[in-house]
């Protein structure tokens, strides 16, 4: 196995160990040893393991405050929803990794229809790939103070500026409410915009 090691910075920091050739088996080996470390967050995508932690307090931050976003205005329109969380998408053999948020929308199914992901560290795993063999519909990235949406079309994703999902939502709007400093605030005044 080759190791990229990422684990310097304070500790505030998420770091990153990456590791190269990598087997299914052995991944799941690990994955086994690790189970009960809550603070440890997995990532494979054919033969790439990347090993992550803590989960940051700015990448908790957003990925709550979009969450409570995204969920108030699905409840202001009208949008059933059901609510995933970050629990571990697989394909067996081929990808396993774990969305920050995710989203059924109309109906409850299998796999969720939305995953979001909050991305504060830079990785080497792509990580749409995760999703494609599950035909995740959707998937939302924000990284830096953006959103960018991916639609799986024609069996890969591409980016789009609006989301199937809510087509009237205005990810600018969104954008300025995630980097509110009170997120109580933020999503009353975010609320308050997008009523009719």
């Amino acid at each position: 196995m080759q190791i990229q090691d990422r684990l310097s910075g304070p500790e505030t920091e998420e770091k990153l160990v990456t590791l190269h050739g990598v087997s299914w088996a052995q991944f799941k080996g690990i994955e086994a040893n690790l189970e009960n470390v809550r603070a440890v967050n997995l990532t494979y995508l054919r033969g790439v393991l990347e090993i992550m932690s803590p989960i940051s307090d700015d990448h908790e931050t957003v990925k709550s405050t979009l969450g409570a976003l995204l969920e108030a205005y699905m409840r202001l329109k009208g949008i059933r929803h059901y609510r995933r969380g970050g629990f571990t998408l697989e394909a067996e053999g081929y990808a396993s990794g774990t969305p920050d948020e995710s989203y059924s929308v109309g109906m409850r199914r299998q796999w969720p229809d939305l995953v979001i992901e909050v991305i504060v560290t830079s990785s080497s795993i792509n990580r749409k790939d995760l999703y494609l063999p599950l035909e995740i519909p959707e998937v939302w990235f924000w990284q830096g103070g953006k959103i960018r949406i991916f639609q799986l079309q024609d069996k890969q994703y591409q980016e789009t500026s609006s989301s199937q999902f809510f087509p009237e939502l205005d990810i600018t709007l969104l954008l300025k409410y995630i980097e509110h400093p009170d997120q109580y605030d933020a999503v009353q005044e975010f609320l308050a915009e997008v009523q009719p």
